[in-house]
Formats: structure tokens, C-alpha cells, sequence
């Protein structure tokens, strides 16, 4: 599927975060549990393209586009941050009326999934997280960077170029699948995408994970982890696993874009978890 037609196949609803009233665009299919994917930076829901729609026979998958990216609400005036984003999820999941629900989440969807986690009692049931930020160990050089005044300023081709710089070096892949390439980068480059992504860039804050009290995390966890990530290094999936419980698996030639490396690996072990006892 291209992200055009992911796009369209999104619904939309409303959430607030910090008072303001935001509009959600999410992708909400299948029957069953439900479970939500939660992506991170730079990205958006269409980083699950390989995943989520192969489990849609079994469950209710709900894919948000976080706040900010996407076709989610992108304006001036609010605040991109892990502790917004845990908002909106907890936004999302109000007007779904959700009550218990798995979450499969990557990056700072990850830190999002853990600050609910560690904020509530029982609502998530399995908790995957794979090569997330958690602790003090983010953001990357490359984020900061893009968060500065000047991306705003850059030429288009220079800014694409920045772009084409993080997606591919999170990769493994000899070759780039070029439809998620495209479909990755696309919001980014409609009309003050640039923008967007610095204010996205700009609220990486690390405090938002450090404060977090992980021992309160009662969700049975799945670290599956891109091994060969060395900004998110599995060793912080390992310190999860010790402070939460769980398991930690790690997928060989796999980068920090773990879903799109080895896309059926990633899809079976998530299959597995969710559905396994």
C-alpha cells in the first residue's frame, strides 16, 4: 500500500493537549483485541505499513499519526513533546472507548507507551517496544540538529537531503524499498513541512523518560529490538527488560528501522507475543 491510499483509509477525531483542541488522524481496521502502533521521529503511521495490516484478521489495529506528524494536526502553538504525545494517546483511547488494549510502539512512541504505562493501572495488556527512547540515552545529534532555527530557512533540496540522510542511515537494507521511502518522507515535504519538523525536532526532551518510574509498569513487555541501531543500542531494550520484566529479542541485520529491515520477522514475533497464553 502506498501513502496515499494509507491516507485515505484515515479517520479523524479530536483530542486535547494542554487545553488545546487538535485534530487526530489515525487508521482503524480489523476485529478483535485492540492494539495500537505508535511510531516516532521522524516518522508516521505509515511506518507500519508491513505490520499492521497483516494482523488485521486477528486484531483490531488502530495506527494514530502523533501529534504534529503526519496528517495529524501540524499548527503553531502546541507542544510536540513524549509528555503531549502521552495525551494523545490517552485522548485517542477516551474516545475510542478503549478499556484494556496491547501497544506495539518504536522510538518516541515507545517513551509515549512507557509514560502511560508507568501513569496507569492495567489499561495496557502486552507492551511491545522496539529500539525506543527510554532513560537518557536520546535524543540523536541528528534530531537536535534539525530542531534548530535553521530548518526552517534550508533550501527544499537540502532539507530533503537531511531527510534521505535519516531514513536511509537507519537501514540495513542494501536497497531501500522505494515506496516506503517516498511514503516516510512525504508529509515532511507538503507546504511548511519544514516547519514542522523542527517543532517536532525541537521537543525531543530528555527529562520526559528520565523521570519515569518504570518499576510502576505492569504490561507484559516485548523488547524486539534492530540490533545493529547504535543510537537506540539494545542494551537499553536489556535495562527495560531488567527493570520491567520480559523479554528482550534482538533481529540480526536489522537497524533502528527494525519493521522495514525485516519486515516478516518483526510481523511473526509481534504476532506471537500478542497472541500467545
Amino acid at each position: 500500500m502506498d501513502h496515499e491510499r494509507w491516507s485515505e483509509a484515515q479517520e479523524r477525531t479530536t483530542v486535547a493537549v494542554d487545553g488545546h483542541e487538535l485534530d487526530l488522524a489515525y487508521r482503524d481496521a480489523g476485529s478483535g483485541e485492540p492494539v495500537i502502533f505508535l511510531h516516532g521521529i521522524p516518522t508516521w503511521s505509515f511506518l507500519w505499513r508491513q505490520v499492521a495490516p497483516r494482523l488485521e484478521d486477528q486484531f483490531r489495529t488502530i495506527v494514530p499519526d502523533l501529534m504534529g506528524y503526519g496528517n495529524s494536526d501540524r499548527r503553531e502553538g502546541f507542544d510536540r513533546s513524549i509528555r503531549a504525545q502521552e495525551q494523545v494517546l490517552a485522548g485517542l483511547v477516551e474516545e475510542l472507548e478503549l478499556d484494556r488494549f496491547h501497544v506495539v510502539s518504536h522510538d518516541i512512541g515507545g517513551g509515549v507507551a512507557l509514560r502511560y504505562g508507568a501513569h496507569t493501572d492495567g489499561r495496557i495488556d502486552r507492551l511491545v517496544c522496539s529500539n525506543a527512547t527510554c532513560y537518557g540515552s536520546w535524543p540523536v545529534d541528528y534530531i537536535v540538529d534539525l530542531g534548530l532555527p535553521r530548518t526552517t530557512e534550508m533550501n527544499p533540496e537540502e532539507f530533503r537531503d537531511e531527510l534521505n540522510g535519516a531514513f536511509l542511515g537507519g537501514l540495513e537494507r542494501e536497497e531501500p524499498d522505494p515506496e516506503w521511502t517516498a511514503g516516510i518522507e512525504a508529509p515532511w515535504l507538503r507546504l511548511e513541512g519544514q516547519r514542522a519538523f523542527a517543532r517536532a525536532a525541537v521537543a525531543t526532551n530528555t527529562n520526559h523518560t528520565t523521570e519515569i518510574d518504570y518499576g510502576e509498569i505492569d504490561a507484559e513487555l516485548l523488547c524486539l529490538w534492530g540490533a545493529a541501531d547504535a543510537e537506540q543500542p539494545i542494551e537499553d531494550g536489556e535495562r527495560l527488560i531488567e527493570d520491567i520484566g520480559g523479554e528482550c529479542v534482538g533481529l540480526e541485520d536489522a537497524g533502528h528501522w527494525v519493521m522495514e529491515d525485516r519486515p516478516d520477522a518483526y510481523t511473526e514475533h509481534v504476532e506471537g507475543f500478542l497472541t500467545e497464553g
